[in-house]
């Protein structure tokens, strides 16, 4: 796994929230219990159109799950975190791209467990980026310093342009 404190301390903290005593496990069944009565919905986002009259909504569109290959993408670099975790990691990632753009995020050092990651790609890094010089520092090395992605991106920016002049 990339070595990285962060992604370290949101592992140690998920398995502690999941440790639970005799009272979680009973808080947990009597809510299980009392969901389990009430009438099933299929999941899904709603307002979506259905495949009904266009004027109306007929239903609710299907959520899929955490895409497998995904799941297995990151199963192969970080064995020994729980499927909870890497499901939930892999749905953020297939909201932004394919497996083969997340892994060269994953070949840059960024963790596919660090939501901070999809920040990077909103502000508009791209994977090649990290590896930049600003000054002394690396942009990831920036970016784990504490500096602001738009920071980055306006640095970077700024390089191109005054090297092209």
């Amino acid at each position: 796994m990339i070595e990285d404190p962060g992604v370290d301390a949101l592992i140690r903290q998920w398995s502690a929230e999941r440790a639970q005593n005799a009272e979680d496990d009973e808080i947990n069944r009597i809510t299980s219990d009392w969901i389990a009565e009430a009438p099933i919905a299929p999941p899904g986002i709603p307002g979506q159109r259905g495949s009904g009259s266009a004027g109306a909504a007929s239903g609710w569109a299907t959520v899929e799950p955490a895409d497998p290959g995904y799941v297995a993408a990151m199963r192969e670099r970080l064995p020994d975190v729980p499927d909870d975790l890497l499901a939930a990691a892999a749905s953020w990632w297939q909201l932004v791209g394919d497996v083969a753009e997340a892994e060269q995020w994953w070949e840059a050092g960024i963790s596919p467990l660090d939501q901070r990651a999809l920040d990077y790609r909103a502000a508009g890094l791209a994977p090649a980026d990290l590896g930049r010089r600003l000054g002394p520092l690396t942009v990831l090395e920036h970016l784990r310093r504490g500096s602001a992605p738009a920071w980055c991106v306006a640095r970077l920016a700024r390089q191109r342009r005054d090297g092209a002049a």
